[in-house]
């Protein structure tokens, strides 16, 4: 049994974009998918930096060999996902994921692409796909049936 997308925790957000989305280029992802992606990640990686960094200041050849092995195992193995899930962010915002290039600009770009990254999806379809937040759609007031105290439809 799936569990729904609301009641993932950092690890599920993960798993989903690395193990069921790994080269998915289409569709659109949420901030919470793209963003709980980046920390995992980051934190992943984080540990086996400091291994590799304390093995080359101690002068300890074996560690920082392990460590940056295991680094660039991950970083690299994460890549894919990673250009994956930016794409599809971008695509929640209604941009096409060639926008990502923007980051090519010095600062400016990488400040942009941040802002756009922070910034609430589509609240209804766009050119990539459904809400991910509400594929059903969106759902207005006046969508709603009246409804009286006794549970009869009200006209």
């Amino acid at each position: 049994m799936e569990k729904e997308e609301s009641n993932y925790n950092m690890i599920d957000w993960w798993k989903k974009v690395v193990f069921k989305n790994y080269a998915n280029f289409q569709g659109r992802a949420r901030r919470a998918e793209y963003w709980n992606f980046a920390l995992v990640n980051f934190l992943l990686v984080i540990p086996f930096y400091a291994i590799a960094l304390t093995g080359l200041l101690k002068g300890m050849t074996v560690l920082s060999v392990l460590g940056s092995t295991v680094y660039m195992v991950v970083a690299i193995g994460t890549l894919v996902p990673g250009l994956a899930v930016a794409v599809r962010r971008l695509h929640d915002l209604n941009k096409s994921g060639w926008y990502y290039f923007i980051a090519l600009i010095p600062l400016i770009g990488a400040i942009i692409l941040l802002v756009w990254f922070f910034t609430d999806g589509n609240r209804s379809a766009n050119n990539y796909g459904e809400d991910p937040k509400n594929p059903a759609g969106p759902e207005f007031d006046f969508e709603q049936k009246a409804v009286s105290a006794d549970g009869r439809l009200k006209n």
